[in-house]
Protein backbone atom coordinates (compact mmCIF):
# COMPACT_ATOMS: atom_id res chain seq x y z
CA UNK A 1 0.00 0.00 0.00
CA UNK A 2 2.94 2.24 0.65
CA UNK A 3 4.15 2.44 -3.00
CA UNK A 4 0.60 2.88 -4.53
CA UNK A 5 0.52 5.94 -2.31
CA UNK A 6 4.28 7.80 -3.01
CA UNK A 7 3.42 6.96 -6.24
CA UNK A 8 -0.52 9.16 -5.95
CA UNK A 9 2.03 12.01 -3.97
CA UNK A 10 4.78 12.24 -6.42
CA UNK A 11 2.08 12.32 -9.35
CA UNK A 12 0.01 15.19 -7.24
CA UNK A 13 3.75 17.38 -7.21
CA UNK A 14 4.42 16.72 -10.45
CA UNK A 15 1.36 18.57 -11.32
CA UNK A 16 1.26 20.99 -9.32
CA UNK A 17 5.04 21.88 -10.79
CA UNK A 18 3.49 22.15 -14.03
CA UNK A 19 0.82 24.10 -12.80
CA UNK A 20 2.56 26.62 -11.41
CA UNK A 21 3.37 29.80 -13.03
CA UNK A 22 6.63 30.52 -14.40
CA UNK A 23 9.39 32.59 -12.23
CA UNK A 24 8.29 36.46 -13.90
CA UNK A 25 11.54 38.61 -13.30
CA UNK A 26 13.52 42.20 -15.14
CA UNK A 27 16.91 42.79 -14.27
CA UNK A 28 19.74 44.16 -15.58
CA UNK A 29 22.62 42.43 -17.07
CA UNK A 30 25.61 44.80 -16.62
CA UNK A 31 27.89 42.27 -18.15
CA UNK A 32 26.15 42.12 -21.45
CA UNK A 33 24.61 45.68 -21.34
CA UNK A 34 21.27 44.54 -21.14
CA UNK A 35 18.04 44.05 -19.75
CA UNK A 36 17.06 40.40 -18.42
CA UNK A 37 13.42 39.57 -19.07
CA UNK A 38 12.45 36.11 -17.25
CA UNK A 39 15.78 35.42 -17.49
CA UNK A 40 16.75 35.99 -21.33
CA UNK A 41 17.80 39.06 -23.04
CA UNK A 42 15.24 41.48 -23.99
CA UNK A 43 15.51 44.57 -25.56
CA UNK A 44 11.93 46.59 -25.87
CA UNK A 45 10.56 49.04 -28.78
CA UNK A 46 7.89 50.96 -27.44
CA UNK A 47 5.35 53.31 -28.75
CA UNK A 48 3.82 56.39 -26.39
CA UNK A 49 -0.34 56.45 -26.60
CA UNK A 50 -2.15 58.56 -24.15
CA UNK A 51 -5.78 56.68 -23.72
CA UNK A 52 -6.84 60.21 -22.40
CA UNK A 53 -6.20 61.23 -26.32
CA UNK A 54 -7.75 58.15 -27.54
CA UNK A 55 -12.18 57.51 -27.36
CA UNK A 56 -12.32 54.18 -25.29
CA UNK A 57 -14.21 52.83 -28.32
CA UNK A 58 -10.63 53.45 -30.53
CA UNK A 59 -7.78 51.67 -28.04
CA UNK A 60 -7.92 48.30 -29.34
CA UNK A 61 -7.20 49.59 -32.57
CA UNK A 62 -4.63 51.96 -32.15
CA UNK A 63 -2.38 48.91 -30.08
CA UNK A 64 -3.26 46.54 -32.58
CA UNK A 65 -1.30 48.64 -35.22
CA UNK A 66 1.39 49.26 -32.84
CA UNK A 67 1.81 45.37 -32.18
CA UNK A 68 1.39 44.89 -36.28
CA UNK A 69 4.04 47.54 -36.78
CA UNK A 70 6.80 45.34 -34.94
CA UNK A 71 6.34 47.12 -31.28
CA UNK A 72 6.67 44.98 -28.40
CA UNK A 73 5.46 47.35 -26.01
CA UNK A 74 3.66 50.50 -25.10
CA UNK A 75 4.14 53.61 -22.87
CA UNK A 76 1.72 54.74 -21.31
CA UNK A 77 0.80 57.87 -18.99
CA UNK A 78 -1.38 58.14 -16.11
CA UNK A 79 -2.94 61.93 -15.88
CA UNK A 80 -3.58 63.02 -11.93
CA UNK A 81 -5.97 65.38 -12.89
CA UNK A 82 -7.59 63.28 -15.36
CA UNK A 83 -8.59 60.75 -12.62
CA UNK A 84 -9.17 62.95 -9.96
CA UNK A 85 -10.72 66.31 -11.09
CA UNK A 86 -11.49 67.06 -7.19
CA UNK A 87 -9.57 66.41 -4.22
CA UNK A 88 -10.77 62.69 -2.57
CA UNK A 89 -13.25 62.39 -6.09
CA UNK A 90 -11.80 59.86 -8.28
CA UNK A 91 -13.37 58.96 -11.94
CA UNK A 92 -11.83 55.93 -13.44
CA UNK A 93 -14.56 54.95 -15.89
CA UNK A 94 -15.26 55.24 -19.54
CA UNK A 95 -12.90 56.47 -21.34
CA UNK A 96 -10.76 56.94 -17.81
CA UNK A 97 -10.61 53.43 -17.24
CA UNK A 98 -6.80 52.77 -17.14
CA UNK A 99 -7.20 48.89 -15.90
CA UNK A 100 -9.34 48.58 -19.32
CA UNK A 101 -6.39 50.10 -21.36
CA UNK A 102 -3.84 47.60 -19.65
CA UNK A 103 -5.88 44.70 -20.29
CA UNK A 104 -6.25 45.59 -24.10
CA UNK A 105 -2.73 45.97 -24.16
CA UNK A 106 -1.94 42.70 -22.13
CA UNK A 107 -4.56 40.48 -24.34
CA UNK A 108 -2.67 41.67 -27.67
CA UNK A 109 0.73 40.71 -26.17
CA UNK A 110 1.82 44.13 -25.45
CA UNK A 111 4.01 44.93 -22.08
CA UNK A 112 3.62 48.51 -20.94
CA UNK A 113 5.81 51.03 -19.29
CA UNK A 114 3.57 52.69 -17.16
CA UNK A 115 4.25 56.26 -16.26
CA UNK A 116 2.22 57.25 -13.65
CA UNK A 117 3.20 60.71 -12.70
CA UNK A 118 2.27 62.28 -10.56
CA UNK A 119 3.70 64.90 -13.16
CA UNK A 120 4.06 64.13 -16.32
CA UNK A 121 4.02 67.53 -18.42
CA UNK A 122 3.08 65.97 -22.25
CA UNK A 123 1.62 69.57 -23.20
CA UNK A 124 -1.23 68.36 -20.68
CA UNK A 125 -3.34 71.03 -18.71
CA UNK A 126 -1.00 71.50 -16.19
CA UNK A 127 1.03 68.45 -16.44
CA UNK A 128 -1.17 66.14 -15.25
CA UNK A 129 -1.01 67.98 -11.99
CA UNK A 130 -4.63 69.09 -10.55
CA UNK A 131 -5.98 72.57 -10.35
CA UNK A 132 -7.01 72.51 -7.06
CA UNK A 133 -3.24 72.50 -5.72
CA UNK A 134 -3.42 76.13 -6.53
CA UNK A 135 -6.63 76.65 -4.25
CA UNK A 136 -3.83 77.12 -2.21
CA UNK A 137 -2.38 80.12 -3.64
CA UNK A 138 1.42 80.26 -2.17
CA UNK A 139 1.75 76.65 -3.00
CA UNK A 140 5.05 75.90 -4.44
CA UNK A 141 4.90 73.14 -7.30
CA UNK A 142 7.64 70.90 -8.45
CA UNK A 143 10.13 72.52 -5.92
CA UNK A 144 12.66 69.66 -5.44
CA UNK A 145 13.19 69.23 -9.51
CA UNK A 146 14.99 72.70 -11.20
CA UNK A 147 12.63 71.48 -14.66
CA UNK A 148 15.34 71.07 -17.27
CA UNK A 149 14.65 68.71 -19.96
CA UNK A 150 17.67 67.66 -21.45
CA UNK A 151 18.46 64.70 -23.93
CA UNK A 152 21.55 63.36 -22.80
CA UNK A 153 23.40 61.51 -25.77
CA UNK A 154 24.01 57.66 -25.33
CA UNK A 155 27.94 58.90 -24.94
CA UNK A 156 27.27 60.93 -21.94
CA UNK A 157 25.12 58.07 -20.64
CA UNK A 158 28.12 55.86 -20.66
CA UNK A 159 30.35 58.49 -18.75
CA UNK A 160 28.34 58.03 -15.91
CA UNK A 161 27.42 54.65 -16.41
CA UNK A 162 29.78 52.13 -18.64
CA UNK A 163 27.73 49.36 -18.53
CA UNK A 164 24.15 48.70 -19.00
CA UNK A 165 21.24 48.85 -21.57
CA UNK A 166 21.08 51.77 -23.74
CA UNK A 167 18.01 53.36 -23.58
CA UNK A 168 15.99 55.84 -25.22
CA UNK A 169 12.69 56.79 -23.74
CA UNK A 170 11.66 59.46 -25.79
CA UNK A 171 12.97 59.50 -29.57
CA UNK A 172 10.64 61.93 -31.15
CA UNK A 173 8.66 60.86 -34.34
CA UNK A 174 7.53 64.14 -34.60
CA UNK A 175 5.97 67.75 -33.04
CA UNK A 176 3.38 69.20 -31.54
CA UNK A 177 1.78 72.03 -32.66
CA UNK A 178 1.33 75.77 -31.06
CA UNK A 179 -1.69 77.99 -31.70
CA UNK A 180 -0.35 80.49 -34.26
CA UNK A 181 2.50 78.49 -35.30
CA UNK A 182 3.32 76.52 -38.11
CA UNK A 183 2.32 72.79 -38.17
CA UNK A 184 5.10 70.78 -37.25
CA UNK A 185 6.33 68.07 -39.48
CA UNK A 186 9.93 65.45 -39.61
CA UNK A 187 10.64 63.18 -42.71
CA UNK A 188 9.95 59.47 -42.40
CA UNK A 189 13.43 59.18 -43.96
CA UNK A 190 14.76 60.82 -41.09
CA UNK A 191 12.63 59.07 -38.10
CA UNK A 192 13.68 55.65 -39.84
CA UNK A 193 16.93 55.88 -39.96
CA UNK A 194 17.45 57.04 -36.35
CA UNK A 195 15.74 54.42 -35.41
CA UNK A 196 18.02 52.12 -37.43
CA UNK A 197 21.13 53.73 -36.00
CA UNK A 198 20.08 52.94 -32.24
CA UNK A 199 18.40 49.33 -32.51
CA UNK A 200 21.54 48.53 -34.54
CA UNK A 201 24.08 50.03 -31.16
CA UNK A 202 21.31 47.56 -29.51
CA UNK A 203 19.48 50.18 -27.65
CA UNK A 204 15.97 49.89 -26.15
CA UNK A 205 13.58 52.60 -27.73
CA UNK A 206 10.73 54.06 -26.84
CA UNK A 207 8.94 56.46 -29.69
CA UNK A 208 7.29 59.31 -28.53
CA UNK A 209 4.37 59.74 -29.64
CA UNK A 210 3.75 56.89 -31.87
CA UNK A 211 0.16 57.91 -31.74
CA UNK A 212 -0.85 61.12 -30.40
CA UNK A 213 -4.66 61.63 -30.63
CA UNK A 214 -6.16 64.55 -29.81
CA UNK A 215 -6.96 67.27 -26.95
CA UNK A 216 -10.33 66.98 -26.47
CA UNK A 217 -12.33 69.45 -24.25
CA UNK A 218 -9.85 71.80 -21.99
CA UNK A 219 -7.03 69.30 -21.99
CA UNK A 220 -4.67 71.00 -24.22
CA UNK A 221 -1.76 72.56 -21.89
CA UNK A 222 0.25 75.21 -23.07
CA UNK A 223 4.28 76.08 -23.05
CA UNK A 224 5.84 79.15 -21.55
CA UNK A 225 9.27 80.23 -23.80
CA UNK A 226 9.29 83.93 -22.92
CA UNK A 227 5.66 83.93 -23.69
CA UNK A 228 2.50 81.64 -23.43
CA UNK A 229 1.71 79.33 -25.91
CA UNK A 230 -1.16 76.96 -25.64
CA UNK A 231 -1.53 74.04 -27.68
CA UNK A 232 -3.71 73.45 -30.47
CA UNK A 233 -6.72 70.75 -29.88
CA UNK A 234 -4.66 68.59 -32.48
CA UNK A 235 -1.92 66.47 -31.04
CA UNK A 236 -1.22 64.71 -34.38
CA UNK A 237 2.71 65.32 -33.53
CA UNK A 238 2.97 64.15 -36.73
CA UNK A 239 3.21 60.69 -35.25
CA UNK A 240 3.85 57.14 -37.49
CA UNK A 241 -0.40 56.85 -36.47
CA UNK A 242 -2.86 59.61 -37.71
CA UNK A 243 -4.67 62.06 -35.08
CA UNK A 244 -7.55 59.58 -36.58
CA UNK A 245 -5.35 56.04 -35.81
CA UNK A 246 -4.24 55.69 -39.45
CA UNK A 247 -0.90 54.33 -40.83
CA UNK A 248 0.99 56.54 -42.50
CA UNK A 249 4.54 56.82 -44.68
CA UNK A 250 6.27 57.42 -41.59
CA UNK A 251 4.14 54.34 -39.76
CA UNK A 252 5.80 51.74 -42.61
CA UNK A 253 9.09 53.22 -42.97
CA UNK A 254 9.36 52.54 -38.90
CA UNK A 255 8.09 48.99 -39.86
CA UNK A 256 10.55 48.26 -42.32
CA UNK A 257 13.54 49.19 -39.67
CA UNK A 258 12.29 46.88 -37.25
CA UNK A 259 11.96 44.06 -39.50
CA UNK A 260 15.42 44.28 -39.95
CA UNK A 261 15.88 43.49 -36.02
CA UNK A 262 13.07 41.33 -34.91
CA UNK A 263 10.36 38.84 -36.51
CA UNK A 264 7.25 40.85 -37.46
CA UNK A 265 3.99 39.51 -36.40
CA UNK A 266 2.31 37.65 -38.88
CA UNK A 267 -0.25 39.76 -40.94
CA UNK A 268 -0.96 42.72 -43.25
CA UNK A 269 -1.49 46.35 -41.04
CA UNK A 270 -5.38 47.11 -40.77
CA UNK A 271 -6.43 49.37 -43.29
CA UNK A 272 -7.04 53.18 -42.48
CA UNK A 273 -10.97 53.46 -41.19
CA UNK A 274 -13.35 54.72 -43.66
CA UNK A 275 -14.16 58.78 -43.03
CA UNK A 276 -16.90 60.73 -44.30
CA UNK A 277 -17.34 63.92 -45.77
CA UNK A 278 -21.10 64.40 -44.02
CA UNK A 279 -20.84 68.17 -46.29
CA UNK A 280 -22.63 71.01 -45.51
CA UNK A 281 -24.43 71.73 -41.59
CA UNK A 282 -26.62 75.08 -41.11
CA UNK A 283 -26.20 75.98 -37.53
CA UNK A 284 -29.00 78.64 -36.28
CA UNK A 285 -27.64 81.52 -33.36
CA UNK A 286 -29.35 80.53 -30.29
CA UNK A 287 -28.48 82.69 -27.69
CA UNK A 288 -25.88 85.39 -26.71
CA UNK A 289 -23.64 84.13 -23.55
CA UNK A 290 -25.20 86.85 -21.16
CA UNK A 291 -28.45 86.21 -22.66
CA UNK A 292 -28.73 82.70 -20.83
CA UNK A 293 -26.36 83.13 -17.53
CA UNK A 294 -29.42 81.50 -15.56
CA UNK A 295 -28.95 78.89 -17.14
CA UNK A 296 -25.28 78.23 -17.20
CA UNK A 297 -24.33 79.65 -13.38
CA UNK A 298 -27.32 78.15 -11.79
CA UNK A 299 -25.85 79.11 -8.21
CA UNK A 300 -25.61 82.64 -9.32
CA UNK A 301 -22.60 85.23 -9.25
CA UNK A 302 -20.19 85.83 -6.18
CA UNK A 303 -19.89 89.34 -5.10
CA UNK A 304 -15.96 90.79 -4.30
CA UNK A 305 -14.81 94.17 -4.34
CA UNK A 306 -12.01 92.79 -6.49
CA UNK A 307 -12.03 90.09 -9.34
CA UNK A 308 -11.44 86.40 -8.19
CA UNK A 309 -9.10 83.60 -9.58
CA UNK A 310 -10.54 80.28 -11.03
CA UNK A 311 -8.80 78.81 -8.42
CA UNK A 312 -10.31 81.03 -5.63
CA UNK A 313 -14.11 80.48 -6.79
CA UNK A 314 -12.78 76.79 -7.11
CA UNK A 315 -13.15 76.68 -11.19
CA UNK A 316 -11.08 74.18 -12.79
CA UNK A 317 -11.58 74.83 -16.68
CA UNK A 318 -13.37 76.75 -19.43
CA UNK A 319 -15.01 80.07 -18.65
CA UNK A 320 -16.15 82.56 -16.12
CA UNK A 321 -17.98 86.01 -16.38
CA UNK A 322 -16.76 89.18 -14.72
CA UNK A 323 -19.33 92.21 -14.72
CA UNK A 324 -19.45 95.59 -12.88
CA UNK A 325 -20.59 99.02 -13.94
CA UNK A 326 -19.43 101.87 -15.23
CA UNK A 327 -19.16 104.65 -12.15
CA UNK A 328 -19.79 107.65 -14.38
CA UNK A 329 -20.67 108.78 -17.63
CA UNK A 330 -17.74 108.65 -19.59
CA UNK A 331 -18.67 110.90 -22.88
CA UNK A 332 -15.42 110.49 -24.69
CA UNK A 333 -13.08 107.18 -25.01
CA UNK A 334 -11.55 106.26 -22.00
CA UNK A 335 -8.85 103.44 -21.72
CA UNK A 336 -9.64 100.19 -20.10
CA UNK A 337 -6.84 98.36 -19.11
CA UNK A 338 -5.36 95.77 -18.07
CA UNK A 339 -2.40 95.27 -15.64
CA UNK A 340 0.49 93.04 -17.47
CA UNK A 341 -0.32 89.59 -17.30
CA UNK A 342 -3.46 89.69 -15.65
CA UNK A 343 -5.18 88.54 -18.36
CA UNK A 344 -5.05 84.96 -18.15
CA UNK A 345 -5.73 84.08 -20.72
CA UNK A 346 -8.25 85.88 -23.00
CA UNK A 347 -10.99 88.03 -21.81
CA UNK A 348 -13.92 88.89 -24.36
CA UNK A 349 -15.41 92.48 -23.35
CA UNK A 350 -18.84 93.83 -23.69
CA UNK A 351 -20.51 97.31 -22.73
CA UNK A 352 -23.96 97.07 -22.65
CA UNK A 353 -23.73 93.67 -24.53
CA UNK A 354 -21.97 94.72 -27.36
CA UNK A 355 -18.71 93.15 -28.15
CA UNK A 356 -16.14 95.59 -27.67
CA UNK A 357 -12.91 93.51 -27.84
CA UNK A 358 -10.37 91.23 -26.99
CA UNK A 359 -8.15 91.20 -24.01
CA UNK A 360 -4.94 88.64 -23.83
CA UNK A 361 -2.33 87.74 -22.07
CA UNK A 362 0.91 88.29 -23.93
CA UNK A 363 -0.85 90.75 -26.83
CA UNK A 364 -3.52 94.00 -26.56
CA UNK A 365 -3.70 94.41 -23.09
CA UNK A 366 -5.92 97.58 -23.35
CA UNK A 367 -9.40 98.79 -25.32
CA UNK A 368 -11.24 102.52 -25.79
CA UNK A 369 -14.71 102.43 -24.39
CA UNK A 370 -17.04 105.09 -23.70
CA UNK A 371 -20.60 104.88 -22.04
CA UNK A 372 -22.87 106.28 -19.00
CA UNK A 373 -22.88 105.50 -15.38
CA UNK A 374 -24.50 102.51 -14.53
CA UNK A 375 -23.73 100.43 -18.03
CA UNK A 376 -23.00 97.43 -17.54
CA UNK A 377 -19.60 95.82 -18.34
CA UNK A 378 -19.48 92.09 -18.83
CA UNK A 379 -15.54 90.24 -19.64
CA UNK A 380 -15.66 86.58 -20.79
CA UNK A 381 -12.36 85.18 -19.24
CA UNK A 382 -11.40 82.22 -21.11
CA UNK A 383 -8.86 79.43 -19.67
CA UNK A 384 -6.70 78.28 -22.27
CA UNK A 385 -4.95 75.80 -20.56
CA UNK A 386 -2.60 75.89 -17.81
CA UNK A 387 1.16 75.68 -18.90
CA UNK A 388 2.73 71.99 -18.26
CA UNK A 389 6.42 72.60 -17.61
CA UNK A 390 8.71 74.41 -15.80
CA UNK A 391 9.86 74.63 -12.03
CA UNK A 392 7.13 76.16 -9.72
CA UNK A 393 5.05 76.82 -12.84
CA UNK A 394 1.71 77.80 -10.88
CA UNK A 395 -0.34 79.45 -13.58
CA UNK A 396 -3.55 81.00 -12.20
CA UNK A 397 -6.53 81.85 -14.55
CA UNK A 398 -8.82 84.65 -14.88
CA UNK A 399 -8.48 88.33 -14.27
CA UNK A 400 -5.62 88.41 -11.88
CA UNK A 401 -5.28 91.99 -11.29
CA UNK A 402 -7.80 94.54 -11.56
CA UNK A 403 -9.35 96.22 -14.41
CA UNK A 404 -9.00 100.24 -14.64
CA UNK A 405 -11.03 103.01 -16.54
CA UNK A 406 -8.36 105.79 -17.72
CA UNK A 407 -6.00 104.68 -14.94
CA UNK A 408 -8.93 104.76 -11.46
CA UNK A 409 -9.42 100.77 -10.50
CA UNK A 410 -13.37 99.23 -10.83
CA UNK A 411 -14.60 97.35 -8.44
CA UNK A 412 -17.98 95.77 -7.20
CA UNK A 413 -17.53 92.54 -9.53
CA UNK A 414 -20.22 90.11 -9.98
CA UNK A 415 -18.11 87.12 -10.92
CA UNK A 416 -20.06 83.73 -12.31
CA UNK A 417 -19.03 80.62 -12.69
CA UNK A 418 -20.04 79.16 -15.87
CA UNK A 419 -21.04 75.62 -16.09
CA UNK A 420 -21.54 75.28 -19.89
CA UNK A 421 -20.34 71.65 -20.21
CA UNK A 422 -23.05 70.75 -17.51
CA UNK A 423 -25.87 72.63 -19.23
CA UNK A 424 -25.11 70.70 -22.76
CA UNK A 425 -24.58 67.42 -20.88
CA UNK A 426 -28.21 68.04 -19.43
CA UNK A 427 -29.24 68.55 -23.28
CA UNK A 428 -29.11 72.07 -23.58
CA UNK A 429 -29.89 73.66 -25.68
CA UNK A 430 -31.11 71.62 -27.74
CA UNK A 431 -33.63 69.94 -24.84
CA UNK A 432 -35.02 73.62 -24.34
CA UNK A 433 -37.46 75.74 -25.74
CA UNK A 434 -35.81 77.35 -29.43
CA UNK A 435 -34.84 81.12 -28.30
CA UNK A 436 -33.56 83.79 -30.58
CA UNK A 437 -31.48 86.80 -30.17
CA UNK A 438 -33.46 90.10 -31.16
CA UNK A 439 -30.33 91.41 -33.23
CA UNK A 440 -27.31 89.72 -34.72
CA UNK A 441 -24.30 91.24 -32.47
CA UNK A 442 -20.65 89.94 -32.45
CA UNK A 443 -19.35 88.20 -29.18
CA UNK A 444 -19.50 85.14 -27.22
CA UNK A 445 -23.04 83.38 -28.48
CA UNK A 446 -24.07 79.64 -28.51
CA UNK A 447 -25.39 78.17 -32.28
CA UNK A 448 -27.22 75.13 -32.73
CA UNK A 449 -27.64 72.27 -35.46
CA UNK A 450 -28.12 69.24 -35.83
CA UNK A 451 -26.89 66.71 -39.23
CA UNK A 452 -27.73 63.20 -39.60
CA UNK A 453 -25.20 60.11 -40.51
CA UNK A 454 -26.41 57.76 -43.17
CA UNK A 455 -25.97 53.90 -42.19
CA UNK A 456 -23.01 53.80 -40.03
CA UNK A 457 -20.95 56.42 -38.25
CA UNK A 458 -17.68 56.98 -39.49
CA UNK A 459 -15.09 59.19 -38.56
CA UNK A 460 -14.64 62.82 -39.94
CA UNK A 461 -13.35 66.02 -39.27
CA UNK A 462 -15.01 69.49 -39.12
CA UNK A 463 -14.22 73.33 -40.34
CA UNK A 464 -14.90 76.60 -39.76
CA UNK A 465 -15.56 78.65 -42.74
CA UNK A 466 -15.79 82.15 -41.50
CA UNK A 467 -15.44 81.38 -37.77
CA UNK A 468 -13.21 82.63 -35.56
CA UNK A 469 -12.78 81.32 -32.38
CA UNK A 470 -14.81 78.86 -29.51
CA UNK A 471 -15.46 75.59 -28.84
CA UNK A 472 -17.53 72.67 -30.46
CA UNK A 473 -19.50 70.20 -28.47
CA UNK A 474 -21.23 67.06 -30.83
CA UNK A 475 -24.22 65.25 -28.67
CA UNK A 476 -22.79 66.43 -25.40
CA UNK A 477 -18.68 65.61 -26.32
CA UNK A 478 -16.40 68.24 -26.14
CA UNK A 479 -14.46 68.25 -28.86
CA UNK A 480 -12.18 71.18 -27.90
CA UNK A 481 -11.41 74.37 -28.87
CA UNK A 482 -11.15 75.89 -32.97
CA UNK A 483 -9.39 78.84 -33.80
CA UNK A 484 -9.09 78.43 -37.41
CA UNK A 485 -7.86 82.27 -37.96
CA UNK A 486 -5.03 81.78 -35.49
CA UNK A 487 -4.26 78.04 -37.07
CA UNK A 488 -2.27 76.19 -38.13
CA UNK A 489 -5.38 73.60 -37.14
CA UNK A 490 -8.08 74.20 -39.29
CA UNK A 491 -10.26 71.14 -38.68
CA UNK A 492 -11.27 69.39 -35.53
CA UNK A 493 -11.42 65.44 -35.44
CA UNK A 494 -14.95 63.73 -34.61
CA UNK A 495 -14.93 59.75 -34.02
CA UNK A 496 -17.80 58.04 -35.25
CA UNK A 497 -17.96 56.45 -31.68
CA UNK A 498 -19.77 59.47 -30.59
CA UNK A 499 -22.15 59.98 -33.40
CA UNK A 500 -25.35 58.68 -33.81
CA UNK A 501 -27.30 57.04 -36.16
CA UNK A 502 -31.60 56.53 -36.96
CA UNK A 503 -31.37 59.95 -34.89
CA UNK A 504 -30.09 63.57 -35.14
CA UNK A 505 -27.00 64.33 -34.23
CA UNK A 506 -27.09 67.37 -32.30
CA UNK A 507 -24.28 70.38 -33.20
CA UNK A 508 -23.22 73.07 -30.19
CA UNK A 509 -21.29 75.87 -31.32
CA UNK A 510 -19.54 78.38 -28.49
CA UNK A 511 -18.07 81.54 -30.92
CA UNK A 512 -16.83 84.07 -28.68
CA UNK A 513 -15.90 86.41 -31.23
CA UNK A 514 -17.69 86.78 -34.66
CA UNK A 515 -19.85 84.12 -36.64
CA UNK A 516 -20.32 84.33 -40.35
CA UNK A 517 -23.37 85.81 -41.57
CA UNK A 518 -24.89 82.47 -42.58
CA UNK A 519 -23.09 79.81 -40.03
CA UNK A 520 -22.27 76.79 -41.67
CA UNK A 521 -19.85 73.87 -40.64
CA UNK A 522 -18.25 71.78 -43.75
CA UNK A 523 -17.99 67.60 -42.36
CA UNK A 524 -14.89 66.33 -44.53
CA UNK A 525 -12.86 63.23 -44.80
CA UNK A 526 -9.57 64.49 -44.13
CA UNK A 527 -7.99 66.68 -41.51
CA UNK A 528 -6.42 70.10 -42.77
CA UNK A 529 -3.48 71.41 -40.85
CA UNK A 530 -2.77 74.75 -42.80
CA UNK A 531 -0.52 77.31 -41.93
CA UNK A 532 -2.12 80.82 -41.40
CA UNK A 533 -1.41 83.27 -43.96
CA UNK A 534 1.00 85.00 -42.01
CA UNK A 535 3.11 81.96 -41.57
CA UNK A 536 3.00 81.27 -45.24
CA UNK A 537 4.41 85.00 -45.85
CA UNK A 538 6.91 84.83 -43.29
CA UNK A 539 8.12 81.43 -44.60
CA UNK A 540 9.00 83.19 -48.18
CA UNK A 541 10.91 85.87 -46.87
Amino acid sequence: MALPALGLLLAAALLRAEAAPPVRSFQIDFDRDCFLKDGAPFRYVSGSVHYARVPRAAWRDRLLRLYMAGLNAVQVYVPWNYHEPQPGVYDFSGDRDVEAFLDLAAELGLLVILRPGPYICAEWEMGGLPAWLLWTADIVLRSSDPGSNVTEAFGTQRYVEPRGPLVNSEYYTGWLDYWGGPHASISAALVAQGLANMLQLGANVNMYMFHGGTNFAYWSGADFKGKYEPVTTSYDYDAPLSEAGDPTEKLFAIRTVISKFQPLPVGPMPPPTPKCAYGWVALHKYADLLDVLDVLSPSGPIQSQFPLTFEAIKQAQGFVLYRTQLPRDILAPATLRAPPHSICDRGYVMLQKEYQGTLERDGQTELRVKGKAGDMLDVLLENMGRISFGANFSDFKGLLGNLSLDSRPLSNWLIYPLTIDAAIHQGWPHAAQTKSSSRSRAGPAFYAGTFETPGIAWDTFVKFPGWSKGQLWINGFNLGRYWPQQGPQQTLFVPGSILRVGCPNNITVLELEGAPPNPSLLFLDQPLFNRTINHRLLDKE
